[in-house]
């Protein structure tokens, strides 16, 4: 009890700590304090199972911080959600399908630029090496090869409910050059 300070868990304790006694009964040696080395499995035992708790612990933290950022949609295996129904599977194909199209029709330095460092997350310094040009006209790539997709992909962002329709055309992101809000995005569609 002065362990787990749970009468439950001290049961559980209690027994995995005589299991073990018993497998490893012909380690004990004749003529030492059994007590002690009963106590000894016991204390093992509790902090093996603590460690293995906390990583637990921490690795389910891990994931449902992932599953919070990322969204529900890449839970997978024994996921409590409900998969996706047709509608968001035909969207979610569609959008790829115009990210697809729109990272095709950009320059093949910008396309590669901007596949490598979102696509593959690379450093600058090893598309820049890939690319055998300047770290510069890779960080110069990369802009120009987002802004491009932004303008190509403002419109459907719009369509599928990522952003907010602009009120009239001189405050549209498109024009100004405004970011998407991925964070903001992600947060309507929980609440919707």
């Amino acid at each position: 009890m002065r362990l787990t300070r749970d009468p439950a868990e001290a049961e559980d304790l209690v027994q995995d700590s005589m299991v073990r006694a018993y497998r490893f009964w012909d380690t004990f040696k004749q003529g030492t304090n059994i007590k002690a080395w009963m106590f000894t499995i016991l204390r093992n035992t509790f902090i093996n199972g603590y460690h293995r708790r906390g990583r637990k612990r921490s690795f389910q933290n891990d994931v449902s911080a992932q599953v919070r950022s990322l969204g529900p949609g890449v839970a997978v295996a024994h996921s409590t959600s409900q998969p996706p129904g047709p509608e968001e599977a035909v969207a979610s194909r569609v959008t790829s399908a115009r990210i697809r199209e729109a990272l095709d029709s950009l320059p093949p330095d910008y396309r590669l630029a901007v596949t490598l460092a979102d696509l593959e997350g690379l450093s600058y310094k090893e598309i820049a090496e890939v690319m055998d040009c300047p770290i510069g006209t890779v960080m110069s790539r990369i802009y120009r090869g987002r802004k491009l997709l932004h303008k190509l992909l403002y419109d459907h962002a719009v369509e599928i409910g990522m952003v907010e329709a602009p009120k009239d055309d001189t405050k549209s992101p498109k024009s100004k050059g405004g970011a998407v809000e991925l964070a903001s995005w992600r947060e309507r569609r929980k609440q919707a």
